[in-house]
């Protein structure tokens, strides 16, 4: 008697896919059961690229906040942290919902809509799902001529990445959408979160991490529903176009609903070995505008020409990174939900931190985290171009801080930290006009200079400043410590104020006449700029303790006669 054809099966459940970083430097790949019993034990999620991080680290918060269906309140959370993740719970949560985390199920594959189908009848290739095909640059990858295959467990963490980063562009045509004309699915923006500035709380394991970001039900200033927030696997299988309006009205409903929103419609193409084929076609949009009473990881900006053209009293954004900033350079928007010169004024504020960090926050007054616990904010974010139709940056990168800068009871520490970024952004100003006064006085376009100098000067200053800013601890004079960074700032700007004149060649010491801003011509010399940068330096820095000793830079006899032509 023949036997029954096995139906392929991929248990996301019980099936190693998940990649991962242990304490121990090595890494390995876990499934969903396994991660969460292992999760003291390892470092950190990793992934092909950044992002995927972020998506993964997302999914698993939303099968933890369903799995506890909460925490309610800040002493259930408390009661985490204290015992452990509750791994009986989380197990039973994963067989009831096994079904729907089966890559391949034949009715209802994980994130995936089953019939999905083009106008042309067929697939397109996976370089559609994985973003690290490189777009017309072929450097630095593997996967120079495109993907024609992808084993399962690849397959599922691109899965999750495309709902939540994918691109723009003009899609797959799915039959029985609306929104397709001609056979193909025009442009309806990135998927959800690839429009964010992505900010989550890093602890010193895994376990820490996902409980440092599983915000109560609670939260004064996040929306959650508990009745109606559901993760995708517990609602309705999608059809191929986007929901109804009555469908999507009231949603997102929580926490749990976006972290697994279908910003996308996907069907694999697969055989016993793997998957080969794929159709992408448009989801369920989300409009960005004033989320942020629902999205917590990222933080938010207020938009006057939004409010305008919309005829709303205000309108928030999502605040995405800019890849040429250091994390740390954003400080202000991290740690008091403002930037230099956003005085609140009775207004709104301009700019809303993470709300993440608003419940961290929290949990040094009524959780069990002392003032001194140090955190890493880890910003991770994709930078679109041409249309938003490719990816052409990632950025990633994390800040250590003591949770006492976020406290909103005692804001002195935060605000001296927040200051200290001032502090390094005038006196890298500072350098930079001295660069540029350098080249004036030899003829030269001063604007590449100016810019080299403060990228040399940030960089230059980035360990300092993060060291510093990981050092502050309750209790400290955030007078004194903000007095202590502009002493190793003017240290450090001063010696490479001295590296930029040793290398001027003569033609900046001999100098050359020059027009001022108020039409008066001036000589302009090195050994001018060099003054005039030492007196800015210190306004810049006033704190400072005064520096060592200067050795000045090797002068010629020309530079001391200029000098003493200045004088007279």
């Amino acid at each position: 008697m023949p036997s029954e054809p096995i139906t392929p099966s991929f248990d996301l459940t019980g099936s190693r896919w998940l990649p991962v970083l242990r304490k121990d430097g090595t890494g390995d790949e876990l499934s969903l059961r396994a991660i969460f019993d292992q999760a003291g034990d390892l470092r950190r999620l990793v992934g092909e690229v950044p992002t995927q991080e972020f998506a993964l680290l997302r999914l698993l918060l939303a099968i933890l906040h369903d799995a506890l269906d909460g925490p309610r309140d800040a002493e259930e959370w408390q009661e985490l942290w204290d015992g452990g993740l509750p791994l009986d719970r989380i197990s039973g949560y994963l067989d009831d919902h096994r079904a729907r985390f089966d890559l391949l199920h034949p009715e209802e594959p994980f994130l995936q809509t089953t019939g999905l189908r083009s106008a042309g009848g067929g697939f397109t290739s996976l370089d559609r799902v994985v973003a690290d095909v490189p777009n017309g640059a072929p450097f630095f990858t593997m996967r120079v001529r495109g993907v024609e295959r992808l084993g399962f467990a690849e397959a599922a963490r691109w899965l999750v990445h495309a709902h939540a980063f994918d691109t723009s562009g003009i899609k797959t045509g799915a039959l029985g959408d609306p929104r397709v004309k001609g056979g193909k699915g025009y442009p309806q923006g990135v998927a959800w979160a690839g429009g964010l500035g992505g900010v989550f709380v890093e602890g010193d394991d895994l376990r820490e991490t996902l409980l440092l970001n599983l915000v109560a039900f609670d939260t004064d200033n996040l929306r959650i529903d508990p009745e109606r927030d559901l993760p995708a696997w517990r609602r309705p299988p999608t059809g191929p176009g986007e929901m109804a309006p009555a469908e999507l009205s009231g949603r997102p409903a929580g926490v749990r609903d976006l972290y697994t929103w279908q910003s996308r419609r996907v069907r694999f193409a697969h055989d016993a070995e793997g998957v080969h084929g794929v159709i992408l076609a448009y989801g369920d949009s989300l409009n960005a505008h004033n989320q942020h009473r629902r999205e917590p990881m990222t933080g938010w900006r207020r938009s006057p020409a939004q409010e305008r053209k919309l005829g709303l009293p205000q309108v928030y954004l999502p605040r995405e990174h800019d890849p040429g900033r250091s994390a740390w350079r954003g400080l202000g928007a991290l740690v008091a939900g403002r930037t230099q010169w956003s005085e609140q004024r009775g207004e709104a504020a301009a700019i809303v931190r993470p709300r993440i960090l608003d419940w961290v926050a929290r949990l040094t007054v009524e959780g069990g985290l002392p003032p001194d616990f140090l955190i890493r904010a880890r910003l991770i974010g994709a930078v679109y171009g041409t249309q938003q139709s490719v990816i052409d940056e990632i950025v990633d990168d994390a800040v250590a801080m003591p949770v006492v800068l976020l406290h909103d009871r005692d804001t002195g520490l935060g605000q001296a930290a927040v200051d200290a970024v001032r502090d390094a952004e005038d006196a890298v100003t500072v350098l930079g006009d001295l660069a540029a006064d350098l080249a004036r006085a030899t003829g030269a376009d001063p604007e590449p200079f100016k810019e080299n100098a403060r990228h040399l000067g940030f960089g230059t200053l980035d360990r300092t400043f993060r060291d510093w800013l990981a050092g502050l601890r309750p209790g400290d004079s955030p007078q004194e410590r903000r007095a202590a960074w502009q002493t190793h700032a003017h240290r450090i700007v001063g010696r490479l104020g001295d590296d930029l004149l040793r290398e001027a060649g003569d033609a900046a010491w001999e100098g050359r006449m020059v027009a001022t801003r108020n039409g008066q011509d001036l000589w302009l010399t090195a050994s001018r700029a060099d003054l005039s940068f030492r007196i800015r330096l210190r306004k810049a820095l006033p704190a400072a303790d005064p520096p060592e000793p200067r050795k000045p830079p090797e002068i010629r006899d020309t530079d001391e006669q200029n000098t003493v032509e200045e004088r007279a």
